[in-house]
């Protein structure tokens, strides 16, 4: 059973004393029968939990620094009307105690901890969102990665693998943003997408009628779960693994590579849809930094010379990451150019950034 979190803040200008403070509650917590325990804090003002009918349990906090906290849990099948008049009682009678005092007052939605559907997903840059996720469509793990794909009222289906938000049925603007903004003419070309299991570059692409459009994707099971799950993403195009101008591949990236080098093939396109700039500002001990530079190598290599190669970046907020990634474009084995674009992926909830590169 899931349990639900509140928390209700007061921030002061002053601090305050704790034994005036707790006395003015005591009655509210009493009148509800909950039992209280006073815990040592070692001059660290006043810390007590108090404990109730149902598992509810309140943690009672009078901060030496300028702060008085309150944490609320129960479960969820509690009455949420009882709690609320919990809450309301303890944050006016807080109002009237510390009148003249008060800075800042700050009471957040119940955080659900432990429910059947995970609503809560981390950004790029370590902020934690609610999404308005409503059930599981698919979750399973693979031999390469955890896959699940959730619904969301806003978003549609999406795409979470290992703990990311990859793609929504709602972005359209990710796979215009990574296929060149609508500024390029694939018509009768040769692309190469590097990953992009979902189906949404694949099947945007071939709308263009491309010479071919070879996708090349390790992980089966992904290709098998948005065939089914994320066809407002990729349409009937994975339906068929090969079609007159596109063929999927199930294989590693990196060997497929290396063998159109050794062929000498060549691609007008190349859309690396693998993964994001590392948030590690360590690319020297960061083993995917070093995947990055190989995919990045090997990608100018099989790149045609008037080509151009297109990848997805990290959020706007990941400022060292995106400046390091950049200074490894200098260190490639032919110079590279580039541009980049910042674009709003929906259910990203964040700016976006997306690079085109090509050869100087």
């Amino acid at each position: 059973m899931a349990l639900r979190h509140y928390t209700l803040d007061f921030n002061l200008s002053t601090a305050v004393d704790s034994d005036s403070t707790v006395a003015g509650l005591l009655s509210i917590f009493h009148e509800r029968e909950m039992t209280e325990t006073v815990l040592e804090t070692q001059g660290h003002g006043y810390l007590a939990t108090f404990v109730g009918k149902n598992g509810r349990l309140a943690i009672l906090r009078v901060h030496s620094h300028r702060m008085v906290t309150i944490d609320l849990q129960c479960f969820e099948d509690d009455d949420v009307a009882q709690l609320d008049n919990l809450l309301n009682a303890l944050e006016t009678k807080l109002k009237t105690l510390l009148n003249g005092n008060i800075q800042r007052i700050k009471r957040l939605p119940a955080l659900v901890r432990g429910a059947t559907v995970d609503r809560y997903w981390p950004l790029a840059d370590g902020r934690l969102v609610e999404y308005d996720i409503d059930r599981v469509v698919f979750d399973e793990e693979s031999a390469y990665q955890d896959i699940k794909i959730m619904h969301s009222k806003q978003f549609g289906n999406i795409l979470i693998l290992n703990g990311d938000v990859n793609l929504a049925e709602s972005d359209i603007a990710y796979t215009k943003a990574i296929m060149g903004s609508g500024k390029e003419n694939y018509a009768g070309k040769e692309v190469l997408v590097l990953g992009g299991g979902d189906g949404g570059i694949l099947s945007e692409v071939v709308k263009q009628k491309p010479k071919m459009i070879t996708m090349v994707e390790i992980d089966q099971k992904v290709v098998d779960a948005c065939r089914k799950h994320m066809r407002k993403t990729c349409g009937d195009v994975l339906d068929n693994l090969k079609g007159d101008c596109h063929q999927v591949l199930i294989e590693d990236c990196v060997p497929v590579l290396k063998k159109y080098v050794q062929q000498g093939r060549t691609f007008d396109y190349v859309i690396n849809d693998l993964t994001a700039i590392p948030i590690s500002t360590e690319p020297e001990e960061d083993s995917t930094w070093e995947f990055l530079r190989l995919i990045l190598d090997l990608s100018m290599k099989v790149l045609h010379p008037s080509g151009k190669y297109f990848t997805q970046g990290n959020s706007t907020n990941m400022t060292d990451a995106l400046s390091l990634y950049e200074e490894q474009l200098g260190r490639l084995s032919c110079p590279v150019g580039f541009s980049k674009e910042v674009v709003c992926v929906p259910s990203y909830l964040e700016l976006w950034v997306f690079y085109t590169i090509w050869k100087k």
